[in-house]
């Protein structure tokens, strides 16, 4: 049965050419999720959709159809945004590529799509993008069912300490860490000494969003990248290779 959607807030996730003249569109909206939709005739050179469908601006679409893949029928843009560039543009893709690769299609998330949103506006401002990033990632996770336990010690349930030291157990939280030798009881299989130590006060930031101390920022980011790695099930990110790459050059 076909059906009608119009008034959709999007944003344009990836672009990939169908045909000669078509493309098809994978898009993120606020009330259906990530929807792939086709744009007939969107290639042709006087196609009115063609400069609409835009990465990082903010679109109401409209669409049809049954199928998986649905039927583009209005794209307007609603502009306000200004262009992403250089390494926010990069930035950018990153975000879009989580969304790709962790999001099931015509899965509604409101909450991961107004931090999206909001993610995009502050990188489009030249907001640091540390706090920007960390932000999306945790609602991603916590809106895919893998929230995040930041203020208390999963073992002995006592609240975190800034002074501190702790190994975070992936799917479980945060574990205090015990001088080498010394047996820890119920810890399984995954030893505090095995992973890389955060300071309480890092766990203490991240669940405040305040990513002001420089020792937040480095260890906040290479927990995020370990936790993302392990839902993503070792899959890459073509965007974290490029930035690599773009750096070393």
């Amino acid at each position: 049965m076909s059906k009608r959607v119009d008034g959709q807030a999007a944003y344009v996730l990836h672009l990939h050419p169908y045909s000669e003249t078509s493309l098809v569109v994978d898009v993120f909206t606020r009330e259906h999720g990530r929807v792939p939709l086709l744009a007939r005739g969107a290639r042709r050179p006087r196609s009115a959709m063609r400069g609409m469908l835009m990465s990082f601006q903010p679109l109401e679409l409209g669409w049809f159809g049954g199928g998986e893949v649905k039927t583009l029928a209005r794209t307007e843009w609603l502009g306000g945004m200004p262009l992403l560039g250089g390494r926010c543009l990069l930035l950018g893709y990153y975000l879009n590529e989580l969304l790709l690769k962790m999001l099931p299609r015509e899965d509604a998330h409101s909450a991961l799509f107004d931090a999206y949103a909001a993610a995009l506006r502050a990188l489009a401002a030249g907001a640091a993008d540390a706090p920007e990033l960390r932000r999306f990632e945790k609602t991603l996770l916590k809106e895919l069912g893998y929230g995040l336990t930041l203020d208390v010690d999963v073992e002995s349930g006592r609240p975190v300490v800034p002074e501190g030291e702790y190994t975070y157990l992936i799917e479980r939280g945060p574990v205090r860490r015990v001088p080498a030798g010394t047996h820890r009881a119920g810890a399984g299989d995954t030893a505090p000494g095995e992973a890389p130590a955060l300071c309480g006060k890092t766990l203490l930031d991240m669940a405040a969003d305040d990513y002001a101390d420089p020792r937040t920022r480095i260890e906040s980011r290479q927990l995020m990248r370990q936790l993302i790695a392990h839902h993503m099930g070792g899959k890459p990110l073509q965007s974290r290779r490029v930035f690599i790459e773009l750096q070393e050059l």
